[in-house]
């Protein structure tokens, strides 16, 4: 009965251990997607292609649906495209959240487009949205990617009174 126990409390053990080494830490979750989100904000432009890249593998897929999903590449080009029309773009983390491997950043992007902006006309206002985005990490960088961020407010706000 003592031989049971104890094998139960060394599994118990090994199990606390496989759980911790598996959790990443706010800090270096926070560390592995900051230059990700770098890369969205206009002071950054040039760099963005590698910043992009430091936060992520070459296979990583960044979805904003179930299904439609786009590589890294098409993902810096559009960020490119994005900081060509709102040059002032300014995205900062606001909250970090880990589960396991997997981390849940509440987000904030402001900015002045600088044309139209998905159909609004240019009128000189700014937005301010809040964006939602999960990463899953392998060995410190980003594998996957969903986001959502609210660019119909943006657009409502562009066009407001």
């Amino acid at each position: 009965m003592k031989r049971i126990f104890a094998a139960g409390v060394l599994i118990a053990a090994g199990l606390a251990t496989l759980c911790a080494r598996a959790e990443t830490s706010a800090d270096a979750a926070r560390a592995a997607v900051a230059p990700f989100y770098k890369a969205l904000n206009g002071e950054f432009a040039e760099d963005s292609p590698d910043l992009v890249r430091q936060a992520t593998t070459a296979e990583w897929v960044s979805c904003r649906g179930n299904d439609v999903c786009n590589t890294r590449d098409e993902v810096i080009a559009g960020i490119g495209a994005r900081l060509k029309s709102v040059p002032d773009l300014k995205w900062q983390i606001k909250d970090v959240l880990v589960s396991g491997n997997q981390v849940t950043v509440r987000g904030e992007a402001t900015g002045t487009p600088s044309g139209e902006f998905f159909g609004a006309p240019h009128t000189g206002k700014s937005f301010k949205v809040m964006s939602i985005d999960v990463h899953t990490l392998q060995d410190g960088k980003m594998v996957r990617s969903w986001h959502i961020e609210d660019w119909i407010g943006a657009v409502r706000q562009l066009g407001a009174n």
